[in-house]
């Protein structure tokens, strides 16, 4: 009879199979809602995954050698890319500081040189005449240039008639449409060109001058040239000096 009650308590190897696949399936069921909910997958998840999984692997059929070991390769995969990934941003981090600190050093040695930038900015100082620069794809029959002023209202309109291909450059008196001396300040112009046909023709801006100063800040480096902050990327040519 002991014996027969035994034998009726202890469960048998398909119930407790049966048992731990219902737990397998309620553990991965978790780990993936888990997972669902996060962007990416590091090198502690895929170990998490691992874990759980042999914790409620099938007694009766546990994963094999074969899989294990393939798994584990792959863990060996994600940590590997892992690693990889924090060395290229260190290394980028490295270069950005390299580059910033060539630029920073370069920039002082173009003080007292002459530059051409890529610029529309020009700066009156109230007695010299700026130069405007443009260059153009073609020759031109026409070519208009529109100053504006820092408020963005325009305060004249040049009629540079015809100019050739190439670069190119004009004067500005500093007057408005109606002859009347303009303030000293920051200007910007544009210019538009047509050829003999009446056709669009092509044109880009540059300024011209002397670099002053360098001025360093978080956005970038910066030239002072004619009064006026030139992003050092822009720069197009450098003349020597300014003499």
């Amino acid at each position: 009879m002991q014996l027969d009650n035994i034998s009726s308590t202890t469960p048998s190897s398909s119930s407790t199979a049966s048992t731990s696949s219902s737990s397998a399936t309620s553990s991965t069921s978790s780990i993936s809602t888990a997972l669902s909910s996060a962007n990416t997958l590091d090198e502690s998840d895929f170990l998490n995954m691992l874990i759980t999984e042999l914790q409620n692997q099938d007694p009766t059929n546990p994963v094999d050698s074969t899989q294990l070991a393939s798994q584990l390769a792959q863990f060996s995969q994600v940590s590997e890319l892992q690693d990889m990934d924090t060395d290229i941003k260190n290394s980028s981090s490295a270069n950005l500081a390299l580059t910033q600190s060539v630029n920073n050093t370069m920039a002082a040695t173009l003080i007292g040189k002459e530059i051409k930038a890529n610029s529309n900015t020009i700066t009156y100082d109230g007695t010299t005449q700026p130069t405007i620069g443009m260059t153009l794809s073609s020759s031109a029959a026409d070519v208009k240039v529109t100053i504006e002023d820092s408020n963005g209202d325009v305060i004249r309109k040049i009629d540079a008639g015809p100019e050739p291909s190439g670069d190119s450059t004009i004067t500005w008196n500093g007057k408005d449409d109606s002859g009347n001396a303009l303030q000293a300040g920051n200007y910007t112009f544009s210019i538009s060109a047509t050829d003999s046909s009446g056709n669009t023709v092509s044109s880009a801006y540059f300024t011209l001058g002397t670099v002053t100063g360098v001025k360093y800040t978080s956005s970038g480096t910066y030239l002072i040239v004619n009064g006026s902050d030139i992003d050092l990327s822009n720069v197009e040519e450098i003349y020597g000096s300014g003499d």
